[in-house]
């Protein structure tokens, strides 16, 4: 008889071999603790895994990138050279021409292209004492200080370089002074672009959103 048989059994009671069904249950119990325990620390791991990643790669504020930031983007204001009244046509603007350089005919030929691109021409001929032979960069733009913002910048686009002043007048007519730095008109292709550019100034981003 085994010694783990308890005394007063035996027969069919008694126990022999190496083999404990008792023993087996309980193994089967701490492996079923064992895979729970398993399977819990690996969704641990894997939600540890998943906040690092975020972490390092900022996954946590892309809603906060999409709603500010993004927003951000689309504030943006007109500068403060836009203008906020229209700007003349060419055709409301009545340009007299003088010529200031000691050769002959230049006044009527720029005013006959002038007139051509759709600007008023008033008078025509040498310029008076104060600018003859006086002028020596491309030309002087006169007009009324309202002319400033108004159509001295239209006719500007006519011809680089010019200098824009104002003077008493009270007048709408504007005087083109060509100087003796002055060779042609800009060619009428890059005119019309600088004055499409000048009536629909592009809107620059606002100071405000520096911080975006």
């Amino acid at each position: 008889m085994s010694m783990l048989t308890p005394p007063g059994m035996g027969g069919k009671y008694r126990i022999t071999g190496d083999k404990y069904p008792r023993m087996r249950r309980r193994r089967r119990g701490r492996l079923g603790v064992a895979l729970v325990a398993s399977v819990a620390a690996l969704g641990l791991v894997g939600w540890g895994t998943l906040q690092l990643i975020d972490l390092f790669t900022g996954g946590g504020d892309k809603a906060s990138a999409a709603g500010p930031k993004a927003d951000c983007r689309t504030k943006a204001s007109p500068s403060a050279g836009t203008r906020k009244a229209a700007l003349p046509k060419p055709g409301a603007i009545t340009v007299n021409v003088y010529n200031a350089t000691p050769r002959s005919g230049l006044a009527k030929t720029t005013a006959d292209e002038l007139k051509r691109r759709g600007f008023k021409i008033g008078d025509v001929g040498n310029a008076s004492k104060e600018f003859d032979k006086k002028v020596k960069g491309t030309a002087i733009l006169l007009g009324a200080p309202s002319a400033l913002n108004s159509s001295l910048p239209v006719l500007a686009t006519q011809l680089g370089g010019a200098e824009k002043r104002a003077d008493t007048r009270k007048g709408t007519d504007v005087d083109l002074i060509i100087g003796t730095g002055y060779k042609d008109l800009t060619q009428k292709a890059a005119a019309d672009k600088a004055l499409a550019a000048l009536a629909n100034p592009q809107p620059t981003p606002a100071s405000s959103t520096k911080g975006c």
